[in-house]
């Protein structure tokens, strides 16, 4: 059964010692919206509230996303990606690795980037939207890697059997 997005989160409060009112001023969201998100009466939170709400509790936002129906589970125990990656074989899953190297090669540029930016600026709101997309292709490369795991050791399978 899947965990909802109140469990995590009340789970990831308790676990950090925070109490709701505690979680309400640290991520500027109301005791109340946490209040309903935890105990399901608000199913499907405003996004925003979740990536405030995750840098307190140690929960990553896209899983928050996936808990409350509005994104994929991208953990690199996904069985889809596991499913889809493990099928590849020849040019196909030498495509796969030079896709997965340069996607993580780019996110680091990027990222490198916006880290630079985020340093720079004194506009509050901006640095906070700049560290939450840093976040975003960290998380993103934490999975590609994962990814580009599988597929070495399906290209050194196909190595040994001779293709």
């Amino acid at each position: 059964m899947k965990t909802k997005v109140g469990e995590l989160i009340q789970k990831g409060r308790e676990d950090n010692n925070l109490s709701m009112t505690q979680l309400a001023e640290l991520s500027k969201v109301s005791r109340s919206d946490i209040s309903r998100i935890e105990s399901g009466e608000r199913e499907i939170p405003n996004p925003k509230f979740l990536r405030k709400i995750s840098k307190y509790i140690g929960v990553n936002y896209n899983d928050l996303m996936y808990a409350s129906g509005l994104g994929v589970q991208v953990s690199p125990l996904n069985p889809y990606l596991l499913e889809h990656y493990s099928k590849l074989k020849g040019d196909k899953l030498k495509d796969a690795m030079d896709s997965i190297e340069s996607s993580i090669k780019n996110n680091n540029v990027v990222i490198d980037s916006l880290k630079k930016s985020a340093e720079e600026t004194k506009d509050e709101q901006k640095k906070d939207i700049l560290l939450d997309t840093i976040e975003d292709l960290e998380y993103q490369n934490e999975t590609n890697e994962e990814i580009m795991k599988l597929l070495n050791s399906m290209a050194i399978k196909e190595f040994r059997n001779g293709k």
